[in-house]
């Protein structure tokens, strides 16, 4: 993708790979069953993945017309509202309303982790991993964000200190901070 393509996701459903300088579209992906809530683009290539209200991943190909999904990964049970592959691109993050992060094994077409515990029974608003993927970082709806071992699925930590949903969060470019969003309008950084 260059500086003059944009990829954006909408409540009718859509995903639409965009002209930023025609201002029109160059294809459309029309395949999910609910509103988009999130894409995660894969660096250095053309793929790209969706997450819906449908209770879908999808991965996609922006240069593949027809609007037909690559593949679809089935398992959440509510709306997913963040997706990002993983950093070697071999995989696809999700987190969702039904209180679960997943990981889905993009060559093996299945799903390889479920981070969940029976505690949590809030919704996921936004998720990123470490720089190596050791590490899935979750905000949800209930004031934390929680830390998971992508290998074991096991809960590493929870970070405490918002008093509101943290709705969004991002990992520095050289992996040593985490910073987390919320809506007690505080912007936190973890290092």
């Amino acid at each position: 993708m260059s500086d003059t393509e944009i990829l954006t996701a909408s409540g009718d459903s859509t995903c639409i790979f965009w002209d930023v300088e025609t201002k029109a579209p160059k294809n459309m992906f029309n395949d999910h069953g609910g509103d988009c809530m999130s894409i995660g683009v894969l660096p250095g290539s053309s793929m790209f993945c969706s997450g819906s209200c449908d209770g879908t991943v999808r991965l996609w190909d922006y240069r593949v017309h027809g609007g037909k999904a690559l593949k679809v990964f089935f398992g959440h049970e509510s709306d997913i509202n963040s997706v990002q592959f993983f950093p070697d691109g071999n995989a696809i993050g999700s987190g969702s309303d039904d209180s679960t992060c997943r990981l889905f094994d993009i060559r093996a077409y299945l799903q390889i982790n479920k981070y969940t515990k029976e505690n949590i029974v809030c919704g996921i608003t936004s998720i990123a991993f470490s720089k190596t993927g050791k590490m899935l970082f979750a905000g949800y709806d209930d004031y934390n964000c929680y830390v998971w071992d992508t290998q074991l699925g096991s809960l590493v930590a929870q970070l405490v200190g918002h008093d509101n949903r943290v709705s969004c969060l991002g990992v520095s470019e050289d992996g040593k901070a985490l910073a987390t969003g919320s809506w007690d309008t505080l912007l936190k950084i973890w290092a």
